[in-house]
This record gives structure tokens, sequence and C-alpha cells, in this order.
């Protein structure tokens, strides 16, 4: 079930570094080097497998950006947002 607006709002205040952009959630994770760029995206992959949902990755030498949304259900749902917390407490980990 897709969040309203004011849920959306809600929840990305509670997510450190996340913002919605054009329909879905966005952040930006900056490593000091490439490798931990890298490590960073095995979790995420392990993170995703574990919640049979995934998102659109890209890397850019340091910085990895991750965006999620759901696109069965059109827009962000309360999976994402459960996913981005892990993919927060993954960063904490690796960098």
């Amino acid at each position: 079930m897709l969040l309203t607006e004011g849920e959306l709002q809600e929840q990305i205040g509670k997510l450190d570094g996340w913002k919605l952009d054009d329909g879905a959630m966005v952040r930006k994770y900056v490593f000091s080097d490439f490798m931990k760029g890298i490590a960073f995206v095995d979790e995420v992959a392990a993170i995703s497998e574990a919640f049979a949902h995934h998102p659109h990755i890209t890397i850019d030498y340091k910085t990895v950006t991750l965006r999620l949304s759901t696109g069965e259900e059109g827009g962000i749902t309360a999976l994402d947002v459960r996913e981005a917390h892990e993919f927060n407490e993954a960063f904490e980990k690796t960098r």
C-alpha cells in the first residue's frame, strides 16, 4: 500500500540523508575510497535479497546512490522505508 504524502514526509524526516525525488526515495552515500563503496554495495545486495526488493544503484567512484520505490505499487511503500533504515545501518558499519 502506498504511503500518503503526510506519511512520506514523516518517514523521510526520520531517515538520515534520504529525500523524495520524482516518486522515489533517494540517498547518496559518500565513502573515503572506492572499495568501501563497493563493500557497501555488497551489503545493499544482501539486504535487498533478504527483502526480495531491490533498489536502483549507481556507483560513481566514491559515491553510491540508492533509489527506492515499489514499482508494483507505483510509488513508495512501508517496505521502501524499512529497507532504507537497513541501508543506513549498513552504511554506518561500512564507512
